[in-house]
């Protein structure tokens, strides 16, 4: 009785092991097992034959000089353990996008990505179109940074030789509003002797107010300046603001956002 009782447990372990699952009825019982196929070994193993590199290395393989290239029991040549791809746009197109956008890769960097497939697959220049597959993703261009050498070492502005003649500019916002509902400051220095003017804005100004306040408050007192010190601000940075400095003939000289050291230096 203990031996059936083993060989019962060792039979549903089995069943287990197979996710079957049962069905009982008045008169029967039914099991039923659900099994995913790939078909992608199919198409890796049509795709050699069309292959002309991919056949040479399976006639050396058929003649015994394969070397490290086999054919395994699927009938698909491999170097090693890992299948050998053909070259077909589209087959290569999905494996990429599965080992790079797939819910489980989740966007590795070309090197991981790499070290990732190679265990897999294998394919002439596999590492450059893996590399070129992923600094083309625009998601990883958005929110990845690119690591690359300092540009150069600080470099100081020229002196200013008059007053007024080179000037910076930057806006202070978030302030408390006045009974004239102005929120924010557009400070504009002098850098050769820091005098400076604060004008109070609104910041949904439109730019053709703050070029008439520009005209107002700076052109009429002082002159034209022959360049402007700014951070990247859109307002900065717009066709309408780039084109009236350009009318007047002045030189703008635009820095890092957050980044106020730049009224003394500039990257070389």
């Amino acid at each position: 009785m203990s031996m059936l009782m083993v060989r019962e447990l060792d039979l549903i372990e089995q069943f287990r092991d197979l996710s079957l699952v049962c069905e009982s009825t008045h008169n029967s019982v039914k099991l039923g097992m659900l099994k995913l196929t790939n078909g992608i070994l199919d198409e890796i193993r049509e795709g050699q034959k069309s292959d002309m590199l991919l056949v040479d290395k399976l006639t050396l393989v058929n003649q015994g000089q394969g070397g490290e290239f086999r054919v395994d029991e699927n009938g698909v040549l491999r170097f090693g353990n890992r299948v050998c791809i053909p070259d077909v746009t589209e087959l290569k197109k999905s494996i990429l996008e599965e080992g790079h956008r797939s819910g489980l890769s989740i966007h590795p960097g070309a090197t991981k990505m790499y070290h990732d497939l190679k265990k897999l697959f294998w394919w002439p220049g596999m590492k450059r179109e893996i590399a070129s597959f992923v600094y083309s993703c625009l998601t990883c261009q958005k929110s990845k940074i690119e690591h690359q050498k300092p540009s150069g070492l600080m470099q100081p502005l020229a002196i200013p030789e008059w007053k007024w003649d080179s000037i910076s500019m930057d806006f202070v916002s978030g302030l408390p509003r006045t009974s004239k509902i102005f929120e924010a400051i557009w400070i504009i220095v002098d850098r050769l002797t820091k005098s400076a003017h604060f004008i109070p804005i609104r910041m949904d100004y439109p730019l053709e107010r703050l070029a008439e306040l520009y005209i107002e408050k700076i052109v009429s007192l002082h002159g034209i300046p022959s360049s402007i010190v700014s951070d990247r601000d859109p307002r900065f940075t717009s066709k309408f603001w780039e084109g009236l400095q350009r009318a007047l003939g002045t030189k703008l000289r635009l820095s890092s956002a957050y980044h106020p050291q730049t009224d003394v230096y500039l990257q070389q």
